[in-house]
């Protein structure tokens, strides 16, 4: 007789060992391993001979043969959650939306339960673990959220709350949030690895079956990861980070993850206290509209999945006496500037090693791709010149050690944003000849000091 073998596999990253462990000795995540289906040790378990075919119950058909309406998106009604989802909701679709707490997920989710609402014969579920109802009502309060085809329900066990889609019978439901559900058949504790991925698979399962959208919301990790286990994202189709800044009332919405479309979307959102509102022009939002140019900006355009967005860059320069200058970073990466101020010194002869330097970006853009080297070079050296740039300028690209301006990506797309902005002038790496964009005269430069020199920054400078 064929004996029986427990076998013990991390859900993080599948590797397999013979006994239970804390930690997997392959990626290093605690709590991730776990026993699954023990197999058969001797010769039935030895090959493919100890296997009998079974008839499958559908027939494989030509791929051809498939309807592709049956994966056609459906607008939520949120146009900036549409933009990263692909043109909107799938029937049958899972999508994870994880963000930090106080972010404004569930004020988000609210909102697209009422637009989805809106239309005839529509009804949407949202069933709350974490709030109770009357919470989640003075929230669709505040917000205008309130609909009569909303339905609320305030449940944590997984067994009620598929009791609940039996009688609602809506066609979008929102799971807020997913680490918070039970499911009574899985051992385990609540927000647990196995309590986790018996939930989703439970509502994937539900979805799939049934054609209903599920939503769920995601917690995060200290390092801002989707908490749980790594195979989370992989059941549900889509995989959405929610993203903001405490301090401002920008939020912004990433695709991870998309069966449907691209995985490389960005939507802006601003948070108010009455509600969520979509942001179609978000450039705007990172300019400070002067009318008069100020030395020490620069204005660049940074590419946030596919969207354009143009932004501005401030730098600042004080005389100190302290051995070891200052150096300050709001919005950068701070070695990326600690790399363009050596070579801003050493090829572009700007000497700032008795100065404090401080740069920042305006609006609380976060602006750390490398096409923004050359615009935070010129907004530093404007600012040690006390010579402003010409306005209408932007600015673009890579800065390397040996003072190159190298290329960028994307410099059509950038260009024509920035002409629709009102630009006129650009600054760009050599090879962009072919780049045509109407409305926008354009100069090459090959490296720092030619950029100085064409914007006439080769004036009063420090001699260190």
């Amino acid at each position: 007789m064929a004996k029986t073998k427990a076998i013990f596999r991390c859900s993080a990253c599948a590797h397999e060992v013979a006994k239970w462990v804390g930690k997997c000795p392959d990626c290093g995540a605690w709590g991730t391993v776990d026993e699954v289906a023990a197999v058969a040790v001797g010769a039935a378990s030895r090959g493919a001979p100890g296997r009998r075919a079974m008839l499958p119950s559908t027939a494989a058909a030509p791929l051809s043969a498939i309807d592709s309406q049956i994966t056609k998106a459906r607008p939520s009604g949120v146009s900036e959650l549409d933009r990263v989802l692909g043109g909107g909701v799938v029937a049958g679709s899972v999508v994870l939306l994880s963000g930090e707490p106080g972010v404004g997920k569930s004020t988000l989710l609210l909102e697209v339960a009422h637009q989805w609402a809106r239309r005839p014969g529509e009804k949407a579920l949202y069933v709350t673990a974490e709030e109770s109802a009357g919470q989640v009502r003075l929230r669709a309060d505040r917000t205008g959220a309130v609909h009569e085809r909303v339905y609320l329900a305030a449940e944590s066990d997984l067994s009620i709350v598929l009791g609940h889609v039996e009688q609602v019978r809506p066609s979008l439901l929102v799971v807020d949030s997913v680490q918070t559900m039970l499911a009574p058949e899985a051992d385990g504790v609540i927000g647990g690895v196995t309590q986790v991925r018996a939930v989703t698979a439970a509502l994937t399962s539900l979805a799939k079956a049934s054609g209903i959208a599920v939503l769920l919301v995601g917690h995060v990790t200290k390092d801002g990861n989707v908490a749980g286990p790594r195979t989370l994202e992989h059941l549900v189709d889509v995989v959405l980070q929610f993203e903001g800044d405490k301090n401002s009332t920008l939020r912004m919405v990433r695709g991870i993850k998309n069966r449907f479309g691209s995985a490389d979307e960005v939507g802006c959102f601003e948070l108010h206290e009455d509600g969520i509102a979509c942001v179609d022009d978000p450039s705007g939002l990172f300019l400070h509209h002067r009318t008069d140019p100020v030395s020490g900006t620069a204005v660049t355009v940074a590419m946030d999945g596919k969207r354009p967005l143009v932004g501005e860059v401030q730098g600042l320069t004080v005389k100190t006496e302290i051995p070891a200058p200052r150096r300050a970073v709001s919005g950068l990466d701070y070695n990326r500037v600690a790399m363009v101020l050596a070579v801003l010194q050493s090829r572009g002869r700007v000497f700032l090693g008795k100065h404090d330097v401080y740069a920042a970006t305006v609006g609380g853009m976060r602006l750390v791709e490398p096409s923004a080297d050359l615009a935070i070079a010129l907004a530093i050296a404007s600012a040690e010149c006390d010579t402003a740039l010409p306005s209408g300028w932007v600015i673009l690209g890579e800065v390397g050690l040996a003072g190159e301006v190298r290329k960028v990506t994307g410099v059509a797309r950038r260009l024509a944003e920035a002409q629709r902005l009102g630009f006129t002038t650009a600054l760009v790496p050599p090879g962009s000849e072919q780049v045509k964009v109407k409305g926008i005269r354009i100069h090459e430069v090959g490296d720092v000091r030619s950029a100085l020199r064409i914007a006439g920054l080769r004036g009063r400078r420090s001699e260190g």
